[in-house]
């Protein structure tokens, strides 16, 4: 325990002695898994799924900027993990705008949603974080492991010969956040903005479910990016889930939607 304590001390000295970034330009490589789940001729079917993608945060004067990072092909790439079932689909949010101001604590969130975005206004929502006294360094820079929890409510989607079938999930994740002081910009992956004392450089949410790994960080930001996103009309979170469960209902009527299934 002594060990732990020294190093947290000596990562805390070394990060005050550093000249602290305050703005950069950060991308992650973003690995999800999932089952996809379906039926095909009255046979239930699942097949675990991983994919890959990238992203980069931007940030500068206590604010942020997250979107997709250019990919090295068009689209980021699905894989099955076995059994034989590969899933063509177009994922959505891939265009989607997440800008923070940490100031204000306030988020406006561009969402694509069936070729309609949206503009979500909310406020940051923090979680309660638990130092864990453990350390390791990453691109250079010293971080500490911190972790918390959080329960979700997400729509779980099934394929029923065609006919997509949709109920709300309860999802308790585990989260575990690796985080630098030597740049102390609460920044980090996604929606994970606004939480820790320094910028998020490696996380794991939901015991491995989707983890963000950052592979290369810049002190050269272009501040012109960092910029709320704008649109005619503006949503709060709940009148954004209304208008996106209502077009989802008229998808399954016409029973629509870009998820193709084949077997390879």
């Amino acid at each position: 325990m002594k060990k732990i304590i020294i190093a947290s001390c000596v990562m805390l000295t070394t990060g005050i002695a550093h000249s602290q970034q305050k703005s950069g330009k950060v991308i992650y490589e973003r690995v999800s898994t999932f089952i996809a789940r379906f039926n095909i001729n009255g046979v239930e079917n699942e097949s675990p799924q991983t994919r890959k993608d990238k992203f980069e945060l931007t940030f500068a004067n206590n604010q942020s900027l997250w979107k997709a990072a250019e990919q090295e092909n068009d689209d980021a790439t699905t894989t099955s993990d076995g059994g034989g079932v590969h899933i063509n689909m177009i994922v959505a949010g891939s265009n989607d705008v997440l800008y923070c101001n940490f100031d204000s604590q306030k988020q406006t969130e561009k969402k694509e949603f069936f070729d309609k975005n949206f503009i979500v206004n909310d406020t940051i929502h923090s979680l309660k974080w638990k130092m864990t006294g453990e350390a390791k360094i990453i691109l250079n820079h010293n971080c500490m492991k911190a972790v918390a929890t959080r329960v979700i409510t997400k729509m779980q989607m099934t394929n029923n010969n065609g006919a997509f079938e949709k109920k709300e999930i309860q999802d308790t994740s585990f989260i575990i956040a690796w985080f630098t002081n030597e740049i102390p910009v609460p920044a980090g992956p996604a929606e994970f903005q606004g939480q820790l004392p320094g910028l998020i450089l490696e996380m794991n949410v939901g015991n491995n479910k989707q983890t963000f790994i950052a592979t290369s960080i810049s002190e050269k930001a272009d501040f012109a990016i960092i910029k709320e996103p704008t649109g005619k009309k503006h949503y709060t979170p709940d009148e954004f889930k209304k208008e996106r469960d209502k077009m989802m209902e008229e998808m399954q009527k016409n029973q629509g939607g870009n998820r193709q299934f084949r077997k390879d």
